[in-house]
């Protein structure tokens, strides 16, 4: 029956919220109801606020509350006389809304200096200490908590005549015994705001004595507040005052009955390390804390999760005053807390149990006393894993392994989720810690890596590049060593492992941070394994991640590791499949992806880079059938105009205008129709870069970027060739080319190196002939050789040999696909082709004439010129050693 009345009153109340149902007349406001609510609007600010302050209701009250800082502003006097003082009188029978409005409007005008400080005193804060007071804090213990900060925060902005006049006798008045708990508590809190702002005389001669009385309070809970603000008053006592006044009750109080207060005096002793010398630290709080901490494991009570959740602070304000003897009892203590509650710590303490009370008649505990004790060990250990960053500091690196490395191992495998989760949030503090011995975390952090729970792995996750930073070194390619390479071959395994514990869950946040992070694999492992291991991961990305930002986030991996693939092979296959399976691809959801693919590219790389490789497959996308597709490249086709340069991308120019009217004329979607007009009226403002000598000399900030985004290219294209002609030639040392040209029946000793040389030609290396090639050699190794030339980017090698041929051949070249990506033309609209690697060498010297570091050329119309067979000619120079 409860469950039905239960189901019936949660479909009333989905009734009453339903905004589609009729308006009944209940749900609307009487005759009666409005006439209360309508205030003359012929009545100024002040009359309207007193009579709403008199008649009004609740709602209205609180509003003229809320803008009284308003009220005083702009109408001081008046709102002085009349207003002020009609406040006063309703906050003494107001609700619990009115009083909260109230205390932080009166904080307001003093922070904002709207009235004198006399004048404060006398009116606001009078109203500030009888509301601190309350007579049923039952009832209005929220009420009177507010108004109590309400006044530790006037205490901080008055100044000390008011403060000593006003407020510190009313609160030595309630600090005696005779007042109730909860105004000796306020009393508590009072004196340990006024100690900040008065001289030690003072604080000697007027607080110390009733603070020294609320030490030895009979409640606990006066006791353990006064404990909490024995911190401000050594501060404002000094020194010397602490040692003889202060120090003898905190002792006291450290070693109460009451766990509340003991708590209170171990935090008071963390906060007063600051203050006190060396031999106050060794003779007083270093045995008293020794002491504490042996009570609390014994005992297993509160007090045991406070002391582990302190260590790392006690350690630390000690260190400079522990024997090494000290120093490897604190150490032993911490790996003891690091193992409370485990299984082997219970074994034992079970057997000692028995051993010690064998008698039958002792007491089984409660099930829920036996569950309040395991979260209290869990506790322990979790506040253990939070501070092993000061302890690691504590120790030093050098002794980590020795004193620390079996204790971090433990908590890295932790049964309880909570306590790993902790320890891998704060992993990669530890790692920067330990410096230069930071190769004792690696199989920790692969541990932690492999765990199955997604929170574990969030936490190391988040911080991957910092910590791979410290285990690693800094991510360069300077800095990856041979060795260091095989030491972190390890952890590959485990981040992938990672990354599919994170795709089985439902945290796209985490799938978007790890796969962002996959740009870290640049340095942490060679082209080869990124080509083979990685690539792949993030293409299935790309297909198939539910939320769209893993998908932006797998584009921005691929693109950025695209760079750094030394095969230029492997680049031509990986830019092919992003044309392929995206930009020719079957679902619209790919198409749509390389749109923002385009976006990526434009981001990271060069202008030069982008229209060469997918300048002219988006503007094929203008005849997608979808109007979303062709919708969403309307907003990308005034950053196309940007990367124009005249002439020497006029024929670019030519087809974006062409893609423009087409779109302009025969759109028939009217969202699409309003997006490319909107797109048009941006490209008409958006100026074309014109290539002269001038130009060249003004360059913006952009262009500057682009200009060394595109030296960077140059330069990476120097290094994989220069790499690949090293390549070459151990192979000819080791006969493997020999090998391989003449197990070919259909090729002769001449074919074989004809076909070496070229293909050193194409790497851009030259080398002095050893045999001399036939004519039938040489035009059949041309095709060979131009099969091994990069497909992306390279048309910066290609250049200066095309120039070269083309000037001596009298031929000029024109431009051709894109980087070698097929012409949207040649591809056709339903399938694609391969990338062919034999036309971009001969055909991109024209394209890339209008770079800032080559000055323009006038091209032309005519065709390269080919021979019989197809190929390029190449013009023979004499090369000499």
């Amino acid at each position: 029956m409860d469950v039905k009345d239960a189901t019936t009153s949660l479909a009333d109340d989905l009734k009453e919220l339903t905004l589609d149902g009729p308006v009944t007349k209940a749900a609307l406001k009487s005759t009666e109801e409005l006439e209360e609510l309508t205030v003359d609007e012929q009545l100024s600010d002040i009359e309207r606020a007193v009579y709403l302050l008199s008649s009004g209701q609740e709602v209205q009250r609180i509003s003229v509350i809320n803008n009284l800082p308003d009220l005083l502003k702009d109408s001081h006097a008046d709102c002085m006389r009349r207003v002020v003082p009609k406040v006063r009188e309703v906050l003494h029978v107001a609700q619990a809304d009115m009083q909260l409005a109230a205390s932080s409007a009166f904080v307001q005008i003093l922070r904002k200096d709207l009235v004198p400080v006399q004048n404060y005193a006398s009116t606001f804060l009078q109203t500030i200490l009888s509301s601190v007071d309350n007579k049923d804090p039952v009832r209005d213990w929220d009420i009177a908590n507010a108004w109590l900060d309400t006044l530790l925060d006037v205490i901080d902005l008055l100044p000390k005549e008011i403060i000593k006049k006003e407020i510190l006798t009313i609160a030595i008045e309630k600090g005696q015994l005779s007042q109730p708990v909860q105004t000796r508590l306020s009393c508590c809190k009072i004196l340990g705001k006024i100690a900040t702002r008065f001289e030690p005389f003072v604080i000697k001669k007027e607080i110390l004595p009733i603070v020294q009385s609320l030490c030895q309070d009979v409640e606990y809970e006066v006791r353990g507040c006064m404990c909490l603000q024995l911190d401000p008053v050594s501060r404002g006592l000094g020194l010397e005052a602490t040692k003889s006044a202060i120090l003898p009750e905190l002792v006291e109080l450290t070693n109460d009955e009451e766990s509340y207060v003991r708590i209170a005096g171990l935090q008071t002793v963390v906060n007063i390390l600051t203050l006190v010398d060396e031999d106050t630290c060794r003779a007083t709080l270093i045995p008293l804390v020794c002491k504490f901490c042996q009570q609390s494991v014994k005992t297993e009570d509160v007090t045991l999760p406070i002391v582990a959740r302190e260590i790392g602070k006690l350690c630390h304000g000690f260190s400079a005053y522990l024997t090494d003897e000290q120093k490897s009892w604190f150490v032993d203590f911490f790996k003891q807390l690091c193992k409370v509650g485990l299984n082997e710590n219970k074994s034992n303490k079970n057997k000692d149990a028995e051993k010690e009370s064998p008698s039958k008649d002792q007491q089984v505990p409660l099930l829920p006393d036996i569950i309040e004790l395991q979260d209290r060990l869990i506790e322990t250990r979790r506040n253990c894993a939070f501070n092993f960053p000061a302890m690691v500091l504590f120790v030093g690196a050098k002794s980590f392994k020795s004193e620390l490395g079996v204790c971090f191992s433990s908590i890295c495998k932790d049964p309880n989720v909570e306590v790993r989760k902790t320890l891998s949030s704060g992993f990669h503090e530890i790692a920067a810690i330990m410096g230069s011995h930071v190769s004792n975390l690696q199989g920790d952090m692969i541990t932690l890596l492999r765990d199955e729970n997604t929170e574990v792995l969030k936490g190391i996750i988040t911080h991957l590049p910092e910590t791979l930073t410290s285990v690693c070194g800094p991510l360069t390619h300077q800095a990856m060593h041979e060795v260091k390479q095989h030491q972190i071959a390890d952890l590959i395994p485990a981040i992938l492992s990672a990354e599919i514990v994170i795709a089985a869950s439902n945290d796209w946040r985490l799938q978007e941070t790890i796969i962002d992070h996959f740009k870290c694999f640049q340095h942490l492992t060679n082209s080869e394994n990124i080509y083979h291991k990685i690539i792949p991961v993030l293409l299935i990305k790309l297909k198939k991640a539910r939320a769209l930002p893993v998908r932006l986030a797998a584009a921005r991996s691929t693109l950025f590791l695209l760079r750094n693939l030394k095969k230029m092979e492997q680049r031509a296959e990986l830019l092919n499949t992003l044309v392929t399976d995206f930009c020719h691809g079957k679902s619209c959801h790919h198409r749509s992806l390389f749109i923002d693919i385009c976006r990526v590219t434009i981001e990271y790389y060069s202008k030069s880079f982008f229209k060469e490789t997918f300048f002219e497959y988006l503007l094929s996308l203008h005849t997608d059938p979808i109007a979303n597709i062709r919708f969403r490249l309307c907003s990308i086709l005034p950053d196309l105009k940007r990367l124009l340069k005249l002439p020497s991308d006029r024929t670019l120019s030519q087809q974006l205008d062409a893609c423009v009217r087409r779109l302009l004329i025969g759109e028939k979607d009217r969202d699409v129709s309003q997006a490319i007009k909107c797109a048009v009226e941006e490209m008409d403002k958006t100026p074309v870069y014109m290539e002269s000598g001038l130009s060249r000399r003004i360059l913006m900030e952009e262009d500057i970027e682009d200009q060394k985004k595109e030296t960077e290219e140059k330069k990476l294209i120097e290094l994989v060739c220069y790499c690949y002609s090293i390549s070459l030639d151990r192979k000819c040392s080791s006969g493997k080319v020999w090998h391989i040209k003449n197990s070919s029946p259909k090729k002769g000793k001449s074919g074989s190196s004809s076909s070496v040389k070229q293909e050193r030609e194409s790497a851009g290396v030259k080398r002095t002939p050893s045999t001399t090639n036939s004519n039938t050699g040489s035009t059949a190794s041309v095709k060979e050789s131009e099969s091994r030339i990069p497909l992306a980017n390279r048309s910066k090698l290609a250049r200066t040999k095309s120039d070269s041929a083309a000037s001596k051949s009298g031929t000029k070249t024109t431009r051709s696909g894109a980087s070698g990506v097929p012409t949207p033309s040649s591809a056709g609209s339903g399938s694609t082709r391969k990338i062919s690697t034999s036309k971009l060498a001969s055909s991109e010297a024209s394209s890339r004439r209008g770079s800032f570091n080559n000055s323009p050329t006038s091209t032309s119309d005519k065709p390269v010129r080919k021979s019989s067979n197809g190929s390029i000619p190449t013009s023979k120079t004499k090369k000499s050693k």
